[in-house]
């Protein structure tokens, strides 16, 4: 899909999708369509009791007076109230409703609000980026889908005061969604074609962007005492990974500057069995993403080298498949990280947190980070709690899940914090080792963020649980079914907002 942003005006083909607000007012290019067809647009909308509320519509097949395939009419809400995630809705809806109606040509009159009022530029480009967003389909294996029932809009225009503007304002937006698109597809695809290695190939291809990566091995993870983390793997014929993506964007007095300012640690489980203490076979097919908040790292490298972010960044994230076998990890085994710290594996389907924990110890030592923020779809626990609205921070700075929080509202991807209070810690207290990795049956999600506080040393950290973000069982504006890529629009605004300059 072509998009393009041009001037106003009325196109004389394809579909024309004009604004309407609450309270019944229409856009001047609204108004000036329903004249042309003598009225058919308000008609249509009184009939259908259109209020104009945000992303409602209705529609008006090949109108009378035109050569255009149908006129589109959808609710922007109160007047001069939209907001730039209700204008990445308003694409989003557009692209859901016309994507499948075999329209080649789209055009958007944007209209809707006043230039000296806001930046009516802005709002253009985030409707683009929510028809953008909302495009995605991971069809790659689909081998018999009629042609007819694939969306099929091949070039979106959008027409707004300020088109340059918009274009420029859109292009950083295209190469968010780059990483998004880039997480979706990884969460998405099946394990015997993602496995560590894989997934290392993928992230190897983030050099075109500039991004140093770096692969460690089993042999040399061994080296380093990555106990906790290859215990996880040990039971899998797909060997464990360990990858390191540097982005190196701030300049200082013209050169770049070698402190990393912010670290992203990921957890990259593969597939996750639950190893010997294997799960129900029912719903085992979803965990294939288990490996979401790696995936989330991944795809916010991509977006913050794609726009040159002005920032020093680095993501780590830990890949191993979990899986059981004769040489599977067993409950009861103890090992010892990498810190030396040693973890009684009480339960060998709470494997993330031990992939974190010598995750977290390398990216510290490596690369002394001045703040850290691990995701990872932790625990099921997470899901009791928030459902599918929001993922759950857990943080040893209030001031960074504040910025977390903001972030997320801003972008749509909201978060909500969790108590840390040290009671919690003594739930995971081993009698004989310095700790179990599961803390029993109630606060599961707050128990797993203190098994990795334990691994974070004098660092402003995060831990965000996207248990329950990182696949999505129903249709959302700017998000289809699948793979949501989940965090990597909360990620990017972080940085933009709070790291960069």
């Amino acid at each position: 899909m072509k998009i393009s942003f041009t001037k106003p005006g009325l196109p004389e083909t394809g579909v024309l999708v004009v604004i309407g607000f609450e309270g019944g007012d229409l856009s001047e290019s609204a108004a000036a369509i329903d004249k042309q067809v003598d009225g058919a647009l308000s008609r249509a909308a009184k009939i259908a009791k259109f209020k104009g509320k945000l992303g409602e519509v209705v529609s008006v097949l090949a109108p009378g007076g035109t050569k255009l395939e149908r006129v589109l009419l959808i609710g922007a809400g109160k007047p001069k109230a939209l907001d730039l995630l209700g204008a990445e809705k308003l694409g989003g809806t557009i692209y859901r409703v016309l994507g499948g109606q075999q329209p080649r040509t789209v055009s958007i009159a944007f209209d809707a609000v006043e230039e000296a009022d806001a930046r009516v530029w802005e709002h253009a480009a985030h409707i683009a980026y929510g028809a953008l967003l909302r495009s995605y389909r991971f069809d790659k294996y689909r081998t018999k889908e009629e042609d007819d029932k694939k969306p099929s809009i091949r070039a979106l225009k959008i027409m707004t005061p300020s088109g340059g503007r918009a274009r420029n304002a859109f292009e950083e937006l295209e190469k968010i969604a780059e990483g998004i698109f880039l997480t979706r597809d990884l969460v998405s695809e099946p394990a015997n074609v993602l496995y560590p290695d894989s997934f290392a190939d993928i992230c190897r291809e983030l050099v075109e962007l500039g991004v140093e990566v770096n692969v460690l091995g089993e042999a040399e993870m061994a080296k380093l005492g990555m106990n906790a983390l290859l215990g996880v793997g040990q039971g899998s014929r797909r060997e464990s990974r360990l990858v390191t993506m540097r982005w190196n964007g701030l300049q200082n007095g013209g050169r770049k500057a070698k402190s990393v300012q912010l670290a992203l640690v990921g957890k990259g489980v593969t597939f996750d069995t639950g190893g010997i203490c294997i799960k129900p076979g029912p719903g085992m097919e979803d965990m294939k993403w288990d490996m979401g908040g790696a995936g989330a790292v991944t795809g916010a490298m991509k977006a913050l080298a794609g726009r040159k972010a002005n920032v020093n960044v680095v993501g780590v994230i830990g890949l191993v498949e979990n899986m059981p076998d004769g040489n599977a990890q067993r409950p009861g085994d103890v090992v010892t990280s990498m810190d030396g710290q040693t973890i009684e594996v009480i339960n060998t389907d709470a494997e993330g947190r031990l992939v974190l924990a010598d995750a977290l110890t390398y990216t510290q030592q490596e690369f002394e980070p001045k703040t850290i923020i691990n995701l990872a779809t932790l625990t099921g626990a997470i899901l009791v709690s928030l459902g599918q609205e929001r993922a759950g921070v857990f943080a040893n700075d209030d001031d960074l899940a504040e910025k977390l929080r903001k972030a997320g509202d801003e972008t749509g991807e909201k978060v909500w914090p969790f108590p840390m209070d040290s009671a919690y810690d003594e739930l995971i207290n081993s009698q004989i080792a310095d700790m179990k990795n599961v803390g029993g049956r109630f606060g599961g999600s707050i128990t797993a963020a203190k098994f990795l506080q334990r691994f974070v040393k004098d660092t402003t950290w995060a831990h965000i649980d996207i248990a329950g973000m990182a696949w999505s069982t129903k249709d959302r504006p700017t998000v289809p079914r699948g793979g949501t890529g989940y965090g990597v629009r909360l990620l990017d605004k972080l940085v933009a907002k709070y790291f960069e300059g």
